[in-house]
């Protein structure tokens, strides 16, 4: 299917980015940069903006830093998903976002959809969502007149829907250096989107669980962080041995607090998944990803 007819226009900088975006109140002015989720959305019909601002050439927001603090990483919204998975910053201080990024989609994808583009689209099954929630991110926006960060817990609102304004442009997105990580995931059969997904991110200390974050993708409307699961983890005792918990049953224990978690959202079902099975399977990758980061922050490596 072709699209409907629109306009065109490239821009130079972040600053002609707003002001192009800002410049025609009365049209539906969109900007653009890999476009893996909003032309095939025009394609289909569900989308019809007057505009399209291509942002490919806005050089600042490709780059991956290291955060002013020493220890986290600023992306920015330019950068591709091939970008974070190779980054040498990503790998040395927040893997969990380059093993996240590893799990988008196929080789054409990750070399052309952007991290910018892949929240600001919002799609439930969207992989880096839950990495970003369990590392306490922050989404950088930024319009004609003002500026703001968002916390990544506040920034998603529904499917397709985000906190961001007609007039703001996500530049990037400030990433804590913060614990070690895994990311699970089940695959859905048609999308390759998530199924399910969960990111966990563990802190030890005394040979317990100091701190631990839960992002959830998948099961519901909206990224969620899993609070129930992580409160019931927190302090649970950790064997230096094997890294595991010395409860044997404590993952499985909290992984069962899932529905507590999802009983404030509207939950998702289709043919492939009802709602009920995709509750179930996000027990099961809870226990997966919790088991890995516990085990990689007690030392260990897992596949």
């Amino acid at each position: 299917m072709y699209p409907a007819t629109f306009d065109y226009r490239r821009a130079s900088s972040v600053d002609d980015a707003l002001s192009q975006l800002a410049s025609e109140t009365d049209r539906d002015v969109r900007p653009i940069a890999g476009g893996h989720g909003l032309l095939p959305a025009m394609k289909a019909g569900e989308l019809a903006p007057d505009v399209l601002v291509d942002v490919g050439d806005c050089d600042e927001l490709g780059a991956i830093e290291p955060a002013d603090d020493g220890e986290g990483v600023v992306v920015g919204a330019l950068a591709t998903h091939a970008d974070l998975l190779d980054s040498p910053v990503l790998a040395d201080r927040v893997p969990l976002l380059a093993e996240t990024a590893g799990a988008v989609g196929d080789v054409q994808i990750r070399n052309r959809g952007t991290i910018g583009g892949n929240l600001v689209e919002a799609d439930p099954g969207a992989d880096l969502p839950a990495a970003l929630l369990a590392l306490d991110a922050t989404v950088r926006l930024r319009s004609p007149d003002d500026r703001r960060d968002v916390p990544a817990v506040d920034f998603f609102e529904g499917a397709g829907e985000t906190v961001v304004a007609d007039d703001e442009l996500v530049t990037g997105i400030v990433v804590p250096g913060a614990g070690d990580g895994a990311y699970a995931k089940k695959t859905h059969p048609a999308r390759g989107f998530a199924m399910v997904g969960v990111a966990a991110a563990v802190e030890l200390a005394d040979d317990a669980i100091a701190d631990v974050r839960v992002g959830a993708v998948g099961a519901t409307e909206r990224p969620i962080r899993l609070s129930a699961v992580e409160d019931a983890l927190t302090g649970a005792g950790v064997d230096e041995a094997s890294g595991a918990p010395h409860d044997d049953g404590a993952l499985a224990d909290a992984a069962a607090l899932v529905d507590d978690d999802l009983s404030a959202e509207p939950r998702r079902g289709d043919v492939h998944a009802s709602a009920a099975f995709r509750a179930r399977l996000l027990r099961t990758h809870v226990e997966r990803a919790t088991g890995a980061a516990i085990e990689r922050a007690n030392g260990g490596e897992t596949e």
